[in-house]
């Protein structure tokens, strides 16, 4: 049996081809999207300026079908996180963050991770496959279904949760067209983000193909301690990381700006020395551009070695990059009674990286 086309990973462009292969007239594609992802329809019976016929063919060859939902969670400051299942063994998580002007959507473009940031509980699970376009617009949809019931919306979506969106970039940059599409999801440019540990040949591409926002995980300020806490800069070191987020800020006609994430690691990487070596690093590249560091407060999981820096060492270490004038802020911890926090996400991994085999 033939299996059927999961249509929520085709952007509008590849929606055109596929009406264009079943002898149909372009504007289906604005109705079938706009059926989708205004009206909340996944059912090809119930969008009824399609005829019989199309809904039939629709019927035998494709579907609008939602990964399943394993559980769903609700923290005690308002954050949901939701555990999604995609095939046996595999899970990821998917969390909804609402503030008082916007609600972010922290989303999951890999079940689990390969690149093994030793402060990341996703790391730690090991890693098993990408997820297809599908897979992660369906995770938007299924909290856009829940949150409208409850009046809330959708205004932010980042690339933040499990994975490197980096190393899936195909699925990835699919997504976000389908992001920006106002046949679609309709958000600006300024609120979707992609963030990333720094691959850089992809950092490149994504600069030319996606414009979107960046936010790279730096975590260190120079290369020793940075081979540490983010392995992959063994290969792609903070001189050409840097290079890759200038070429990203000068990129296309409209102005971008880049946030720098850095996790706060008691007694590792939040000494005054360091923050006087990170100001000097970002004052060195991006002096006369838009950057900014966003400072987290370390979420502790069971494995881990690390501890949370405490708050006068974070806030001391955020006075020094005030002071060199980069603009600094400090992400409040959300979510955490869930496990839904930044570095929390674990999910379920069938690991195919063999980075824990022989352990006990």
């Amino acid at each position: 049996m033939l299996k059927k086309q999961n249509l929520l990973g085709l952007t509008q462009s590849k929606f055109k081809e596929f009406f264009s292969d079943l002898n149909e007239k372009p504007y289906r594609t604005k109705q079938i999207m706009q059926w989708i992802y205004h009206q909340g329809i996944n059912d090809f019976d119930d969008m009824h300026n399609f005829s019989k016929d199309l809904r039939q063919k629709l019927n035998a060859i494709a579907s609008l079908e939602l990964p399943e939902v394993i559980s769903m969670s609700n923290s005690r400051d308002g954050v949901i996180k939701w555990i999604i299942k995609l095939g046996e063994e595999n899970n990821i998580e998917t969390v909804y963050i609402p503030q008082k002007d916007r609600g972010t959507l922290c989303i999951s473009s890999q079940v689990g991770c390969s690149l093994a940031c030793t402060f990341c509980s996703t790391g730690y699970q090991g890693f098993n496959r990408n997820l297809a376009t599908h897979e992660i617009i369906g995770q938007v949809l299924i909290a856009q279904n829940h949150l409208s019931e409850e009046n809330m919306r959708i205004s932010n979506v980042v690339f933040m949760g499990m994975g490197e969106p980096l190393l899936n970039e195909s699925p990835v940059y699919d997504a976000c067209e389908i992001f920006l599409d106002d046949w679609a999801f309709g958000l600006s440019r300024r609120r979707v983000t992609v963030s990333s540990s720094g691959i850089v040949p992809a950092l490149m591409r994504m600069s030319d193909k996606v414009p979107v926002s960046l936010a790279i995980s730096l975590h260190a300020p120079n290369d020793k301690l940075r081979d540490i806490l983010v392995p992959i800069n063994k290969k792609y070191p903070i001189k050409e990381l840097m290079k890759a987020c200038h070429y990203y800020l000068n990129a296309g006609t409209q102005e971008r700006h880049i946030l720098f994430e850095y996790v706060m690691l008691e007694d590792v990487n939040d000494s005054l020395e360091n923050a006087k070596s990170l100001s000097k690093l970002l004052n060195f590249w991006f002096e006369q551009e838009s950057a900014k560091v966003n400072l987290i407060p370390f979420n502790p999981f069971p494995e881990t070695q690390y501890k949370t820096s405490k708050n006068t060492t974070i806030q001391k270490f955020q006075d020094v990059l005030h002071r060199s004038g980069i603009r600094t802020t400090t992400r409040r911890t959300r979510g955490d009674d869930v496990d839904a926090a930044c570095g929390q996400l674990a999910g379920k991994v069938l690991d195919k990286s063999r980075r824990h085999a022989g352990r006990n």
